[in-house]
Order: C-alpha cells, then structure tokens, then sequence
C-alpha cells in the first residue's frame, strides 16, 4: 500500500524542497571530507563547493518561512553533518577561497563576492528553467548579476559576462514590465549565462593572485 506524504501540490513541492535541503548539506559534507583528505583536488573541489553553496543560498531563501533554522532542520532529519555547516552557514565561500584571502581584508570582499556572483548566476539559470520569463522577474535577477560582477576586479572589463549582462538588461529596459521572453529568447539567455559562468568559472584559478 503507498503512502503518500503530502496531500496536496503545495506540500508536495515543499517536501521536494526538504528532499532537495537535505541532498545538498550531505553533498556538501562528503565534498568538505573528501577535499581534507585530498581525493577531490582544489581545481575540482572549489568550483562544486561554490555550486552547492549557491544552491543552498537559494533553497533556503525558498524555504525561510517553512525552514527558519537550518539547524533544526538537520537535527529533525538525524543530519550529522558538521562540515558542511560550517561552510553552509559559517564561513559561506570554498575553503580555498578561505584560505587564499585570510591575510587581508579587501581580498576577502572578493572572496565573498565570488561566491555571490556564482550564487545569481544559478538562480538565474535555475528561473529560466522554471519559465520565469516575465521581464519583471528576469531584469533584477540579471541586474543583481551585472552588479556582482562588476565589483570583482579579477574580472577584465571585456569579460564575456559583463558584456552579454549589459547587453540583455538593455534589451529587457526597452520592454514593458509584463512582457515576457519568447522561447528563442530564453533558451539564448540561458546559453548565454552558462557560457559567462564558465568562463567565470575558468577566471577563478587567478583570484588569489
């Protein structure tokens, strides 16, 4: 006999939402324990911490009415995970990014903005996805993108994602708050934010430098 969970859509998708909480801080505590013991490199280690951070940063966002306290959360689901709390909800960038910008304070900032960079380039990826298509709801998350990136000075001014971020909040400026991208339009938004995160991703390596 099944058992269901949920009696409706709503609860259903909430229950989807503490399915997906709960994957990402184990995620996250296997990665921290297999970079401590260094079976996982930093080149691979960082760019999948700072993915699972950005996701976390966005779930629970979802989540804050229903899920207040990440702790109690996982000390409700048996979740022993002390590792990834620590870089979920205490420090909040890569330990390599931890570690490269201990010694100063403005290399810090950027640390943080690294990770808030990364954090706007899924939720925005993650929207369109969603067919959250309406200009109203893609301008600030692609203007919250564009801000991000133009603090980190790691980052070239011909930056690729830079360039292609001005050039779509132009273009979304020149239309009305309830248009709505077509499917062309969305599918090129979202190869666009995919081709600027990885070579995003690509620039990292040089951030401590």
């Amino acid at each position: 006999m099944e058992v269901k969970l949920w009696n409706d859509k709503r609860e259903r998708e909430m229950y989807d939402n503490f399915a997906d909480l709960f994957a990402i801080i184990k995620t996250m505590d296997k990665l921290e324990k297999a970079y401590v013991r260094d079976t996982v490199s930093s080149k691979e280690y960082e760019p999948e911490c700072l993915k699972l951070i950005a996701q976390f940063k966005t779930l629970t966002s979802t989540l804050k009415d229903t899920v207040p306290s990440v702790e109690r959360f996982a000390e409700t689901y048996k979740l022993e995970c002390s590792a990834a709390m620590n870089r979920l909800l205490v420090s909040g960038v890569p330990a390599t990014v931890e570690h490269r910008t201990s010694a100063s304070a403005p290399a810090a900032m950027s640390a943080a903005t690294v990770a808030e960079c990364v954090q706007h380039f899924i939720t925005a990826m993650d929207s369109l996805k969603l067919n959250m298509v309406a200009v109203d709801q893609v301008h600030p998350l692609l203007s919250d993108l564009s801000g991000s990136l133009n603090k980190l000075s790691i980052l070239p001014s011909d930056y690729e994602g830079k360039v292609k971020m001005k050039e779509w909040i132009g273009r979304l400026s020149k239309m009305g708050a309830a248009d709505e991208l077509t499917e062309q339009q969305s599918r090129q938004l979202h190869f666009d934010l995919e081709s600027s995160y990885n070579s995003f991703m690509a620039a990292l390596p040089n951030a401590g430098n």
